[in-house]
């Protein structure tokens, strides 16, 4: 449904937002917690009663949002550091969030990456 490219950095914010704030409340937020809205990164908020969820973007020239209601259950926080204002997820956490999967409880592969020193790639 959304694609973002991989450089696309998607921030939620970690406690409870006031959902029946608009654009410039929402971008007051952003910038109030020393982000860039303008960036072109996603801000993800979510209700006291984590029904529903508000992502902000900017796109070419205009603030876009993303509002979601659920109808039965509730959307899920991911894991968060204590003391920190939003966390940082990709773009398929948030597809499974927006579906009301709980991103904590999923289990990912371990993602190979390349040995750094000692060894030709193109070997």
């Amino acid at each position: 449904m959304l694609n973002f490219p991989s450089a696309t950095r998607i921030y939620v914010a970690s406690e409870p937002v006031d959902i029946r704030k608009g654009f410039d409340a929402l971008a007051g937020w952003v910038e109030a917690n020393g982000l860039d809205v303008y960036s072109g990164h996603v801000f993800v908020f979510l209700s006291k009663g984590m029904t529903h969820i508000k992502a902000l973007t900017w796109s070419r020239g205009g603030f876009v949002i993303l509002f979601k209601r659920l109808e039965r259950g509730r959307f899920r926080f991911p894991a968060r550091a204590p003391g920190s204002r939003t966390v940082t997820i990709d773009a398929t956490e948030l597809a499974m969030m927006l579906d009301g999967i709980d991103i904590q409880k999923v289990q990912r592969s371990k993602v190979w990456k390349p040995a750094s020193q000692g060894i030709d790639a193109r070997v």
